[in-house]
This record gives structure tokens, C-alpha cells and sequence, in this order.
């Protein structure tokens, strides 16, 4: 005859494994039908050593179709070439935010801003950037023009900017904005001031 405390034992173990088998199952119901959460991809920068400066962002507001500008204060290095990256790197910052007034894709970044001598600066942006931007002219004009002004209204002597995908030329930026040439920074200035005064 099996003795009465081992029945119960054996009873409450069966009853525990049953009760850890119906919870795991719930959890992994809740798992599967569960919100995804977005992965950054964007590469693990170091942080800024430098001052914090007062810059201005040309910030793109995609309800009214303009460029406004907007003061921030940022770290930034000595070194013009950093600097540039850091600009734009705050700018791209502000549209990855979740209230942003022009949502860039999650994991758009900044790879490199080179500036060759004289006046010309080429931005480099990641598949991200340009694989998920959303199609539109307007909306791909604001990006382009956001990025350019940004970088010359902080860093005099820009002229032209030509702007590379993964360090790659690429015809348009997601279907309409033209990439395959050279922006010229003072037509820039006269577009973002002819969206200024439409409105």
C-alpha cells in the first residue's frame, strides 16, 4: 500500500506542473499577438567630446510643407568634418523622434559627411535612411533640403552638396528627389525661402 504522505507529494507535484504548463502556455499566447518591438540598427557612436554650442536646425514640418529654423544646443568637436556629422546626426535625431513633425524611417542615420575642398560637402546616409524614407516630392524635397541648409547655415563656405547612399550614388532618394548630381546650396536657399512664403 503507497503511504498517504507520498500520494499527496506526488498529487501536489502533478498539480504545480500543471499550473506552470497552463501559465507557460498563456504567456507565450500573449508573446505571439504581443506589439514587435522596432530594433535600432544604427551603429553604437561614441560620445561627443566637445563643447555644447548653439547651432540652428532647418527643421522640415511636413503638415504646412516648410523648413523652419530652430536653435539647439549640442556638443560638438573642434574638428569641421565632426562637426558636420554631429549637425546632422541631431537633426536626423529630432525626425527619429516619436512626435516628429517629419518621421524619418527607425535606424536612418548619418554615415560620414565628407567636405572637399572648395565648398563641396558630400553626405553620406544608410540604406535605412533611404530604403524606408517615404515617397513623395515634397516630402523627399524637405529631407534633401532640411540636411543641406542644416549643414551651410552652420558651416560657412558650403556651395554644393552631393548626397550618397552607403557611400553608393543613387538616382533618387525614394522615387522622386534627384540624387544623382550636385545640390547647389544657394538654389537650396531660395527653395526653402520660397516654401516659407506660400504659407
Amino acid at each position: 500500500m503507497i503511504p498517504r504522505h507520498f500520494f499527496i507529494a506526488v498529487s501536489v507535484l502533478l498539480l504545480a506542473v500543471l499550473g506552470m504548463s497552463l501559465y507557460a502556455w498563456h504567456m507565450r499566447g500573449r508573446a505571439a499577438i504581443g506589439p514587435v518591438a522596432s530594433i535600432d540598427t544604427r551603429p553604437v557612436v561614441p560620445p561627443v567630446a566637445g563643447p555644447t554650442e548653439q547651432v540652428t536646425l532647418f527643421v522640415a514640418y511636413d503638415d504646412i510643407g516648410v523648413l523652419h529654423a530652430q536653435s539647439a544646443r549640442i556638443p560638438l568637436p573642434s574638428v569641421r568634418q565632426q562637426r558636420a556629422e554631429e549637425l546632422l546626426r541631431a537633426l536626423v535625431a529630432l525626425y527619429l523622434d516619436k512626435s516628429s513633425p517629419h518621421p524619418l524611417p527607425p535606424g536612418a542615420d548619418i554615415r560620414n559627411v565628407y567636405l572637399v575642398d572648395p565648398g563641396l560637402a558630400v553626405i553620406d546616409v544608410n540604406a535605412a535612411f533611404a530604403d524606408g524614407h517615404r515617397s513623395g516630392v515634397l516630402t523627399e524635397e524637405l529631407t534633401v533640403a532640411s540636411l543641406i541648409q542644416t549643414l551651410a547655415a552652420n558651416l560657412p563656405g558650403i556651395l554644393k552638396v552631393k548626397i550618397l547612399v552607403e557611400g553608393k550614388q543613387r538616382e533618387t532618394l525614394a522615387g522622386h528627389a534627384d540624387l544623382s548630381g550636385f545640390f547647389d546650396v544657394s538654389a537650396i536657399n531660395q527653395l526653402t525661402t520660397q516654401l516659407q512664403s506660400t504659407q
